[in-house]
């Protein structure tokens, strides 16, 4: 079976990969639709953030069978993981995985033309987008629950960076 996708656009913003990496709540930037799909955001305006689906594009073939990792990334801001639990790459959002699809929820403030300014993005510039879904009603999960090693990351990541760290 060969799947194909093409990207619909790509994020656009002015910071480093370091950058990007090391600001918990995401970047500033926007996503530049191709022209080709500018139809396709008939009607976003109004919604307050969107899904984006996009394509880790530098994930290199050796990261793509890593299958077990650590929070690593979560020891730049001070917290401590090292007496919790090596996790499979399905129980994080690591980009070490088989196929480097990356989802994020990130805030819509605008669109001018083929550009939707957006707040809070954690892609690095250049990165493919695949697709793009409204976040709305119908995705909001209101209870849910974590194993005991993610509420421990919660408890750390708000004890060193504060209550209101976006877990």
């Amino acid at each position: 079976m060969e799947i194909v996708v093409k990207p619909i656009g790509f994020i656009r913003h002015g910071y480093s990969d370091e950058e990007v990496k090391s600001n918990w709540r995401g970047v500033d930037g926007f996503v530049e639709i191709l022209p080709e799909y500018v139809d396709g955001l008939l009607h976003l305006e109004g919604f307050s953030h969107i899904i984006l689906i996009a394509y880790m594009h530098r994930v290199s073939d050796e990261e793509r069978r890593v299958l077990k990792v650590r929070h690593r990334r979560l020891r730049r801001f001070g917290v401590e993981i090292d007496d919790l639990p090596e996790v499979g790459v399905f129980a994080t959002d690591s980009p070490h995985r088989p196929n480097p699809i990356a989802l994020s929820i990130v805030r819509l403030l605008r669109i001018d033309g083929n550009k939707l300014n957006v707040s809070g993005l954690d892609l690095f510039n250049g990165t493919p987008v695949l697709d793009i879904k409204p976040y709305d009603h119908s995705r909001v999960v209101r209870e849910f629950t974590v194993p005991w090693w993610a509420r421990i990351l919660v408890e750390r990541v708000r004890r060193v960076l504060g209550e209101e760290a976006p877990i």
